[in-house]
């Protein structure tokens, strides 16, 4: 009797454990998802104000087509992404394309002092500042639930109940270049 009681404590004790273990990798996968879902609010911010800053720029500097033709491709991309890995990607070749922009801008002395195109670039500022933050939380989030993924006890169960380590939305090599490369400060 007694030894049918300790079995029964023990199973009852690992059961409450797995549960434990499982609502834990929930909570984390539904908290980097979440911080993902903050990132597609500010994405969606971004994609609104592209088409007016490239109609902005059209009228200004009509010889650079194909710099617009990439980020109103890249912009289309990334709105037709369906998950997070496609987001991120789709996110990164459209941060490519609007730092190329930036450095067209610079050709331009009349189009950096239109009123508008002021406004849509401060605005795309605070948006990339926005974005910036929300990338840093969706990171955390990630490295969370990829150190419980990794670890013990939660690396016994990860597997059998289908969780596995998620990409952090990381620089693309292009940004990459260009933030390893230093800025050029002229007078």
């Amino acid at each position: 009797m007694t030894t049918g009681i300790i079995i029964l404590i023990v199973a009852v004790v690992i059961v409450l454990w797995v549960i434990g273990v499982y609502n834990g990798l929930v909570r984390l996968r539904n908290n980097r998802e979440n911080a993902f879902a903050n990132i597609d609010v500010q994405l969606k911010q971004r994609y609104d104000l592209v088409p007016q800053l490239v109609a902005t720029v059209k009228g200004y500097a009509a010889h650079e087509k194909e710099l617009l033709e990439k980020i109103t491709l890249a912009r289309t991309a990334a709105m037709g992404a369906t998950n997070i890995n496609e987001k991120i990607a789709a996110d990164n070749q459209l941060s490519s394309a609007l730092a190329g922009l930036k450095v067209s801008v610079e050709a331009y002395p009349d189009l950096k002092a239109n009123q508008n195109f002021m406004q849509l670039q401060t605005e795309l500022a605070d948006i990339e500042n926005k974005l910036a933050s929300v990338r840093r939380f969706f990171n955390s989030a990630t490295k969370e639930l990829n150190n419980a993924v990794q670890t013990f006890p939660g690396n016994l169960l990860a597997g059998i109940f289908g969780f596995h380590t998620e990409p952090m939305f990381e620089v693309s090599k292009e940004e990459r270049a260009m933030v390893e490369k230093a800025p050029t400060i002229s007078f």
